[in-house]
């Protein structure tokens, strides 16, 4: 594959910081402009520019949610066919989607997508999306564990002018926010996102009019080449081979079965296949995912293997994927599909464990992979509006051929951010009594995986609505080469001095009143490597952080350490290497006798 004639590589690489400094303009402006905080504090949004024939991406901002940009492709795609169908974009036309079946990911999840002029000639389109705290359906905030069909998950906007030529059609605006709650909270996230669509697209037109509309496309074109040339010289280093690996979502909120994810992932030349043929087929509840949020989690997982490549629709041309509709995992309308963030996170650890197999040096152990949304909505007590807040859980990241894993770090599909303590107590009548590591829950390992997080929550007033909609609590987060697995997630209602736990543990609803709890507990992430090979030195560490306990360092790293006063009267541990050294020779001997 040649690189673009009649662009250099010094004004591609100055229209690619230009291109990438657009859409951080862009991200900045809707987290700063939304009216709902899982916008503008947890910064559950994406922004990027596309190409104006192809729909493929060619930048996105630094700080985008992966599973949005990946799936934002297709919805751009998708708007690219229906502007053609009505006779083209005009300047001003903005369109609006969350049809999950074409563009991915949910409901709750609002494109907006606009052309790029310049000089009457299309050069671009524009995205943005932002997770809205609602849209409508049976379950405030849209991740409903008890729904069995899309209709009950919220409203459905398939691709359709929001703006014609600069202007609103407000009746159908009007049509939207009549069927969700809070209406002008979604029209300030609207507002936010087109202000973010029009700046992006004055900066544009500036950077067209400084270079010119051919270099701008030809440097499209080589941006995509080069990531797909990098993909497949990378790829090419990976030994043709199937490699195979099956993981399971622990059930879809209705049955207590488990779901089969079983990938055959293919490396033959300088392409790859994703084969989830084998897996089970679509689900009664709402752990179900539509055929093209499967292939974004796909690249999402490669790209955190490959970090190197830069991001955008060249480096996913080398991949190929038998997705049928028999699965779960392509699944079709109107399959209900709200509790996509767990699914994708297994798609993303089955593609780990495949190409661990054959990249031990590059792949971590399986991360938290889960979610885990909580969701209080209610009438305050005092104030007398309706709220509805979102709470993401963080958790432990698994070990890797560099490092200990991630501890209480971000989804690896979304990177949302938990909202500041401050504002939960401020908009809601509930206090977080606790937001701390989830001690002795990374899995063992050379190098270890993170510890999860542990949260709880306390009804002040009034009452308040609890759903949740997570995973992994039956199947935990796996280690690779001798590494153990994380401990899997926990969910713990406290109501009227009672203690107990969900039928099916992390999926459900209760209504809290005033003084009840609810714990959540967010799984680590597995251990990389043996044990007994990490050093005793970081073993005494973790003990002295509260990671594990003295009791593990001796079970599962065979390291002993010892309690002792410290001078202000705390207990403080040291390390001790004679009692460690024997206790590893001893572990070490049922080995060496076997290979003699």
């Amino acid at each position: 594959m040649k690189a673009n004639a009649g662009v250099d590589p010094i004004t591609v690489a100055v229209i690619k910081g230009g291109l990438e400094q657009i859409v951080d303009e862009m991200d900045a402006i809707i987290v700063r402009a939304a009216f709902s905080s899982v916008i503008s504090e947890q910064k559950d949004r994406a922004s990027g520019i596309f190409h104006p024939v192809t729909g493929e991406m060619v930048a996105q901002g630094s700080y985008t949610l992966p599973v949005f940009m990946t799936a934002m492709q297709f919805s751009v795609q998708t708007v690219l066919q229906e502007a053609e169908r009505r006779g083209g974009f005009r300047p001003g036309d903005v369109y609006i989607m969350n049809q999950p079946y074409l563009g991915g990911t949910h409901l709750p999840d609002v494109k907006l997508i606009a052309p790029a002029f310049s000089g009457g000639r299309m050069v671009a389109l524009l995205a943005a999306c932002g997770h809205w705290n609602d849209i409508g359906g049976s379950t405030p905030g849209g991740f409903a564990p008890g729904a069995t069909e899309v209709f009950q998950e919220g409203i459905i906007i398939n691709p359709v002018p929001l703006y014609r030529e600069g202007r609103l059609e407000e009746d159908f605006l009007r049509l939207i926010l009549d069927n969700v709650r809070m209406p002008d909270e979604r029209r300030g996230d609207i507002e936010a996102t087109i202000s973010a669509l029009r700046v992006g697209a004055s900066r544009f037109d500036d950077l067209v009019k400084r270079y010119g509309a051919q270099a701008m496309l030809a440097s499209f074109a080589e941006l995509n080449d080069r990531s797909e040339r990098h993909m497949r010289s990378l790829i090419e280093s990976i030994p043709d081979r199937t490699y195979e690996f099956e993981d399971a979502v622990d059930n879809d909120g209705h049955v207590d079965a488990p779901l089969r994810i079983r990938l055959r992932l293919t490396v033959k030349g300088d392409r790859v296949s994703f084969d989830f043929s084998e897996s089970s087929p679509p689900a009664r509840g709402p752990l179900n995912v539509p055929m093209r949020t499967s292939v974004a989690s796909c690249q999402i997982a490669m790209k955190h293997i490959f970090p190197e490549i830069p991001i955008n629709g060249g480096c996913f041309r080398p991949f190929d994927y038998v997705i049928p509709s028999t699965t779960f995992l392509g699944a079709g309308h109107p399959h209900a599909i709200s509790g996509y963030p767990e699914t994708v996170g297994r798609i993303i650890s089955v593609v780990f464990g495949a190409l661990a197999q054959a990249l031990p040096d590059r792949v971590p152990a399986d991360n938290f992979g889960t979610t885990g949304i909580i969701t209080f909505s209610g009438t305050h007590p005092t104030r007398g509006n309706y709220y509805v807040m979102l709470f993401p859980a963080a958790g432990g990241y698994g070990g890797s051929p560099q490092s200990d894993g991630l501890v209480n770090g971000p989804t690896a599909l979304g990177a949302a951010n938990y909202p500041s303590v401050e504002s939960v107590e401020h908009r809601v009548p509930v206090r977080i009594e606790r937001l701390a590591i989830r001690e002795r829950s990374g899995g063992a390992g050379r190098h270890a995986g993170g510890c999860g997080t542990s949260y709880a929550y306390r009804i002040l007033d009034g009452e308040v609505a609890a759903v949740v909609l997570g995973d992994r609590s039956r199947f935990a987060p796996f280690g690779i080469l001798g590494g153990k697995p994380g401990l899997g997630a926990d969910v713990i209602f406290h109501e009227g001095g009672e203690s107990s736990r969900l039928p099916l543990v992390t999926k459900g609803r209760r209504i809290l009143k005033a003084g009840d709890r609810l714990e959540y507990h967010s799984p680590g992430g597995g251990g990389y490597g043996d044990p007994r090979e990490r050093d005793p030195e970081l073993v005494l560490r973790d003990v002295t952080l509260g990671y594990i306990d003295a009791k593990a360092a001796r079970t599962e790293y065979a390291v002993v350490v010892k309690a002792h006063a410290a001078p202000d009267g705390a207990t403080a541990w040291r390390l001790d290497h004679n009692a460690t050294a024997k206790l590893r020779a001893s572990a070490s001997q049922p080995a060496a006798q076997a290979s003699a």
